[in-house]
């Protein structure tokens, strides 16, 4: 009986993989493959998530299928990392290949036969995907550490600054900033409840995203958030930052 594969296509959001081509492009050279393999394809998992963890509720679903056949079945991937770049992962789809459950992988960009060498061949496709997920990783940690070493702030702006491309940090926005510094100002002479300085801040322009006035909540931690004191708090650390 011929084997019947699943195809699962994956593309993640992140940074390190906005290179990797994308979902469509993968279905496209995937059935151009099986066609050519003389592949049948039963049926397709797409997922757009990240396989440094385990978790992925379509991968999952997948596996899941492939325990329930009755029939064994073959998997069809661009390349290994798409099926799984962690160890769980990874060490689930060789056991399905040991026990039988997965009788083939085919990748366009991969060679694969079930033999001791292929195995020993995609345990190696996989350490390379789990190793290059965690230097990318830590490397991406270390950057962000030498970035708030120099007081650069590492993300998106606080209300009342704004990311400034060009040196990589943060720097007061003209209106917003005013309107914190009076905010600050008018609440330590305690002119103001919470709720009150929401109100005077919307009479200012100042509004949450659907247009009413900053909730206490929000406003709580703007009024105890230390960047406004120039410090960055970042995992549990305190830097001294180089904007004012």
């Amino acid at each position: 009986m011929k084997t019947k594969f699943f195809l699962y296509a994956r593309k993640s959001t992140e940074d390190e993989e906005r290179q990797i081509m994308s979902i469509e492009a993968q279905l496209a050279e995937l059935a151009e493959y099986a066609k050519r393999e003389n592949i049948e394809i039963a049926e397709t998992f797409i997922e757009s998530k990240s396989a440094k963890k385990p978790g992925r509720e379509i991968f999952n679903e997948m596996m899941s299928k492939v325990h329930e056949s009755k029939e064994p079945i073959g998997l069809i991937a661009w390349h290994p990392d798409r099926l799984a770049r962690n160890s769980v992962d990874g060490g689930q789809i060789i056991y399905s290949i040991d026990i039988g459950k997965i009788v083939s992988l085919r990748f366009p960009t991969f060679w694969f036969e079930p033999t001791p060498q292929g195995l020993f061949m995609l345990q190696v496709a996989f350490g390379q995907s789990k190793y290059y997920s965690d230097n990318l990783s830590e490397n991406v940690k270390r950057g962000i550490r030498q970035k708030l070493r120099r007081g650069e702030w590492p993300g998106l702006a606080p209300f009342g600054y704004v990311n400034n491309p060009k040196t990589r940090t943060i720097e007061p926005e003209p209106t917003k900033s005013r309107c914190v510094v009076k905010a600050f100002e008018e609440f330590s002479q305690g002119r103001h409840t919470l709720e009150s300085l929401g109100q005077r801040l919307s009479f200012w322009g100042v509004v949450s995203g659907t247009g009413k006035p900053i909730c206490k909540a929000t406003l709580q931690r703007m009024l105890t958030n230390p960047v406004y004191l120039g410090i960055i708090k970042h995992n549990g650390e305190s830097y001294e930052g180089g904007f004012p």
